[in-house]
Parts: structure tokens; sequence; C-alpha cells
């Protein structure tokens, strides 16, 4: 009897072969034929599957997304059952951080897909995110449950905190990729503004005063 094959697990093996060999020569460098010798398949097989590179990129990046939705979930996981939205909010910012392997081949493929995908017609044409609101949504809605809490200074906008704070990590993420700064350095910028948005038990009740 043949052996029954598991088209996803196989179109799976694909893309992270893609991530490797993207993340070894940059994604402009990678054709179907190098993804086939490193998934160890032939590439009539990649073509099966994903027909173009086009295709081949852009299932790549979403399956990426989802590895870094994993990372982030592993990292909420090890900060206990209830992180908070503090937790939450590190959780999210510092997996996308480049301080390891997995998450420097993130931050490169992610911000390359996005400038090809403004030059490259075939990648226009496809919606670069499902929901490219979702992470300033996520932080925007933790922040505000954090001031409804009495953990964040309420007098901050708590879209324009998000918008801030993903927009510095990106920045920042990408100052590590070119050697600008340490990912100690970048860590140490992102606590700084997290102290300056969330507050302390001992400063909140400082601040109460007598009745």
């Amino acid at each position: 009897m043949p052996k029954r094959v598991d088209h996803e697990e196989r179109r799976t093996q694909i893309a992270d072969a893609f991530i490797r060999v993207a993340g070894r020569r940059g994604l402009h460098a990678v054709g179907m034929r190098d993804v086939a010798a490193e998934a160890g398949v032939s590439l009539r097989l990649v073509q099966y599957y994903f027909e173009t590179k086009e295709k081949l990129l852009f299932y790549g990046v979403q399956h990426l997304t989802d590895r870094f939705t994993a990372r982030v979930g592993t990292r909420l996981a090890a900060a206990g059952p209830d992180p908070g939205p503090r937790a939450t909010i590190e959780a999210i910012l510092l997996a996308s951080l480049p301080t390891d392997e997995e998450s420097r081949t993130f931050h490169l493929l992610y911000s390359s897909y996005s400038i090809l995908s403004v030059t490259d017609e075939a990648l226009a044409s496809q919606p670069f995110l499902d929901n490219p609101d979702a992470a300033e949504n996520a932080l925007t809605g933790l922040l505000e449950q954090a001031q409804a809490s009495g953990l964040a200074d309420p007098g901050v906008d708590a879209r324009t905190e998000a918008i801030s704070l993903l927009a510095m990590t990106a920045t920042m993420g990408t100052g590590i990729l070119v050697g600008q700064r340490s990912p100690e350095s970048a860590i140490g910028v992102l606590h700084h503004h997290l102290d300056r948005i969330f507050v302390t038990v001992e400063a909140s009740a400082a601040g109460e005063g007598p009745i």
C-alpha cells in the first residue's frame, strides 16, 4: 500500500527550507532550486506545491509569522499563568528583536519582504499581512487594560504608545542587524519606555496621598 502523503507537512518542510536559505543568502537571492536542494526534494515537487517563486515567498513569510506567534507563546508560558499586560507586551516586542538566530531570521525576512512587496508587482498583488493592524490593536488593548487596572499612566494615549513601541522596536531591530547597537542596548531602551508607561505599586500608592 503506498504511503499517504501529508500535503501540509510537505508544504511546511519546504517553507522551513525556504526560511533557512533566505536567512543565509537574503530573500532576493533565493531560488526555487535552492529551496528544493535544502529541503531534500525535487524542484518539480516545490513547483507542484507553490507554482511560482512569489507564491513560495508569500507562504514562507506567513509560515515565519506563525513561528513568531509560537515564539511569543513560549515567552508568555515562561512568564506564568497570568503574565499581565506589561509582561505580555514585553513578550511580543522582545520576540521580534533579533537577539538570536530565529529572531534574526524573522526580522531580516519580514523587513525584506515588506520592501520587495512595494516594488515587485507579483508580491504587491497579494496582501502583505492578513491583518496589518493586529499587533497595534493588541498592544493598544493591553495598555488600556493596564490603565483600567491602575498599572499604567492614565494620562498617556494607549494607541499612540502602541504605535511608538512597535515602530521603535522595528527600528532598533534593524540597528541590531547592521551592528549599530547591541541587543542589550535595545532591550534597555525598550525597558526604559515601558517603565515610563507602567507605574509601580509603590508609585501608585504614593500618588494617592492622604484622604
